[in-house]
């Protein structure tokens, strides 16, 4: 899958969940919901690039991002 479309869906997530005003419990929805529902490979690919550049991702969506890779 391409980059781009796993930084759209991840940022997408993000906007769902930002209207939760306590941002760790958030970015905790986040990462979950990734876990849940993104095959492996996709989450790899996104993980990646958070750590490689990551500038297209949400702050909130990298801030999930970086819980996952340390999950």
């Amino acid at each position: 899958m391409k980059i781009e479309t796993l930084v759209k869906m991840a940022n997408d997530i993000g906007n769902f969940f930002n209207a939760e005003s306590n941002k760790e419990i958030a970015a905790e929805g986040i990462s979950k919901h990734i876990l849940r529902s993104w095959h492996p490979k996709m989450r790899r690919e996104i993980i990646a690039y958070c750590k490689e550049d990551g500038s297209a991702l949400s702050e909130l969506a990298r801030t999930a991002i970086t819980k996952l890779d340390q999950a």
